[in-house]
Parts: C-alpha cells; structure tokens; sequence
C-alpha cells in the first residue's frame, strides 16, 4: 500500500516545502525562490511539474512573478480568486494556513432573505437558519461571515458542527453541489474591534463581500455578506474572451 507521501503529486510536495521556508523565515518577502530550472535540478523533475509549482505558489498568493526576472516572494495577504466556486477552508489550505473556524451564533429565521446584485433582486425564501462566525487563519480572525441558508434544502443545518466547512456539509450531508456563486465586492472602513476583530483595534479597511449561493438554476441555497480584512486579503478576477 503506497503511503500519502507517495501519493501527493510531486508538485504539491515540492510547493508545501517552499512555503515552509516561507512561513518560517527562511524566505522573506522581496526573495527570489528557486526558479523553475533550478526546481528541476533540484528536484530531477520535469518542466512541466516545476512550472506548476511556480503557478500554483502564485494562485494561492505565496509569490509573485515579475516577467522577464523571476518569482519572488509576496506579503503576507491570501489571494482570493472571486470567479472560482472556493470555500474558506479550501482557500487557505491552498494558501498553506491552518484554517480554523469560532461559530458565534446559529439562529433560524422565519423572514425572506433579499439581495441584489448587478441589478438584480435576488430572493431567498424563509425559513433560513442565521449562522455568524469568526474565519481564523494561523489562530488569527481573517473575516466575520454572516450566511443565510434555506432551512427547505438543508433542514436542521443549525444542528451540525458549524465550525468546519459549510460547503462540506452542503455536500456530504444533503448532496447538494453548488453550481453558481454571484457576488458583488466593495470597499468599506470598519471598527476592527466593533466587528469582532480580536486585537484589531480602530478602523481599518476591509473588503465586504455580499454573495448568492445556487445549486440548481433558480435555487437558491444561501446568501452571504462577509467582512475580510483588507490587510489580509487580495481579490483577483480572471476574464477570458
């Protein structure tokens, strides 16, 4: 029986190392990391493997590639892809931190749920099940997160353990998969301890993130709106033609 070691694809090995420097210093932002030839000496691997480690360091926010010089590595924000379907667990194992989640509260509500985004209203039946919680990533508050969902498609959801993945439970529990996540994004100044921030004190800025969540055309699952911490977060949209 093969091992997980032997399992792991070799870029995501190779990748996890380079963040572990990362994350203890031994590669400090503004650092050049090992560029792709030097990933194949090392490591006897193809061009192929050493390019996807560089393209997947970059997607999850670790490094940064200067064309024509190299990759070097970033600041300590999480990149968040806005048109990928991507839950914050998933994001930050992506990102190489430790996700970890505080529910503050889990109340179900009778009253229809509204939202409108690029002009239009979106409406979410009642009942919804009201559930805030504190997003950590490393033990630090990166975002409070406010999320509506249908108590018709996810009866009792109030009754799971909500400090783990929604989106997991969406799946595994009710088999639902989500298909389409419409978003709107703005720029906001908040009170970093009137939020929940623990140790954030005075106003800081943050990205609010307002979102409607479908697993089926016209079916709506939840609705969310989010506070993320604009110290810790890049956005970053891919449009193709």
């Amino acid at each position: 029986m093969k091992t997980v070691h032997e399992t792991t694809p070799k870029y995501f090995r190779i990748m996890q190392q380079i963040v572990a420097e990362i994350r203890c210093g031994g590669l400090v932002p503004g650092v050049q990391i090992p560029s792709e030839n030097q990933l194949i000496e090392r490591y006897k691997v193809s061009n192929t493997t050493a390019r996807k480690v560089h393209q997947e360091l970059e997607q999850a926010g670790w490094v940064t590639r200067i064309k024509g010089k190299g990759t070097y590595v970033r600041g300590s924000r999480v990149d968040r892809s806005v048109d990928r379907i991507l839950g914050f667990t998933k994001n930050m194992i992506e990102a190489g931190r430790v996700p970890s989640t505080r529910l503050i509260s889990a109340k179900l509500r009778r009253r229809n749920q509204t939202l409108s985004i690029n002009s239009r209203r979106y409406i979410l039946s009642g009942p919804v099940c009201e559930i805030q919680r504190l997003r950590l990533a490393d033990g630090i508050a990166v975002m409070k997160e406010t999320r509506y969902v249908s108590e018709r498609l996810c009866p009792g959801i109030y009754k799971k353990d909500l400090e783990g993945s929604l989106y997991d439970i969406y799946e595994h529990d009710y088999g639902l998969q989500l298909m389409q996540v419409d978003q709107r994004l703005s720029s906001i100044i908040v009170n970093g301890e009137e939020i929940g921030f623990p140790g954030v004190e005075g106003r800081i800025s943050a990205f609010c993130v307002e979102g409607v969540t479908s697993c089926a055309k016209e079916l709506i699952l939840d609705m969310e709106k989010s506070i993320y911490r604009g110290d810790m977060y890049h956005f970053s949209v891919r449009a193709t033609r």
